[in-house]
């Protein structure tokens, strides 16, 4: 049984709950100086990821509220996939502290709490929808009664029996989404899910999204588009690896007069340009 990349499970690059265990890694990032906000899902102390003797992520330090839609907003490239494979355990971290549910990310415990789905999906092509959920049920420990409703959540019940493989991408997108549902995981990371995917069915999962907030789950959700961010309850806006907002959509939009999110995030950057011009040399 091999995915659309032909890598067995045990090896797949992307896996709606991550398993890996990576503690060595959580174990290298040093302590945090003061008390961590109880409150939040996501505590992040001066995080510093470097790639090949090029920092990504230079100390990011924010949190992530429980219980809400969180975006994490900005162009193509500019750490935000990065950042969300730190938040899940599955990125080497060079400094600073990630923190997810009162636990080091990566921490074996957090397995089943955590959902994770990538740009690309997951799932196995020579599977059906329902032989992949009972597959990675098994593999999570989630009750098989979750399927049917995972499959309802995500709008595919009328794909159950078909094979993955014959899906458009934006269904098998929504097959890891389903997969990452499985459980019922307290927080959501999630990477870019409405790519490819009809303005509809766009609508009907930030609908889902928030329908899972009031239900008390977390999620972090990654986009590039800028007319997603007024979806959000938060937004964290990325550029070049740093942290240029975290605000809500109107006090964002308020503090820079701006009209819309996408005017308000180039409205920061030139107030970001211009303090850096005025720093003498």
């Amino acid at each position: 049984m091999t995915n659309n990349s032909g890598v067995t499970p045990r090896s797949a690059h992307v896996v709606p709950r991550h398993r890996a265990d990576h503690r060595a890694d959580s174990e290298q990032q040093s302590p945090v100086a003061r008390p961590l906000d109880a409150e939040a899902a996501v505590v992040v102390e001066r995080l510093h990821v470097a790639r090949g003797g090029r920092t990504v992520l230079p100390e990011l330090s924010f949190t992530v509220p429980r219980g809400q839609v969180t975006g994490l907003l900005g162009p193509s490239g500019g750490g935000k996939t990065t950042l969300m494979r730190a938040l899940v355990g599955v990125q080497r971290v060079t400094s600073g502290q990630v923190r997810v549910l009162g636990l080091p990310a990566g921490t074996p415990a957090l397995r089943s709490r955590v959902g994770y789905v990538t740009q690309s999906p997951s799932v196995y092509g020579d599977l059906t929808v329902a032989e992949n959920l009972r597959f990675f049920a098994r593999l999570l420990h989630a009750p098989f009664t979750d399927i049917e409703a995972v499959v309802g959540q995500v709008d595919l019940a009328g794909h159950a029996d078909d094979l993955v493989q014959r899906l458009s991408g934006g269904q098998r997108s929504r097959v890891s989404l389903a997969v990452a549902l499985l459980g019922r995981p307290e927080m959501l990371v999630l990477d870019e899910p409405t790519v490819g995917l009809d303005p509809v069915l766009r609508r009907d999962l930030w609908e889902m999204f928030h329908r899972l907030a009031d239900e008390g789950t977390t999620l972090l959700v990654s986009s590039h588009v800028m007319d997603e961010a007024t979806r959000c309850d938060r937004l964290l806006l990325l550029r070049e690896g740093e942290l240029v907002a975290d605000d809500s959509p109107g006090v964002l939009l308020d503090r820079t007069g701006a009209v819309d999110v996408e005017s308000a995030f180039l409205a920061v950057i030139d107030a970001r340009t211009d303090r850096r011009a005025e720093v003498p040399a």
